[in-house]
């Protein structure tokens, strides 16, 4: 017997995990990519 891993509503815990898992970034991921991004930046000239 497959018995599903799912919540009180019905919802297949392992498929909603699955479909995260090949989303893309998450949230603090892309923070990070656009910290780095604004850190590596060249300064502007002063003048």
């Amino acid at each position: 017997m497959d018995k599903k891993n799912r919540t009180v509503a019905g919802t297949d815990i392992d498929e909603v995990k699955r479909l995260n898992r090949n989303s893309g970034l998450t949230y603090n991921q892309v923070k990070n990519v656009l910290a780095k991004m604004k850190n590596s930046k060249p300064s502007p000239p002063e003048n």
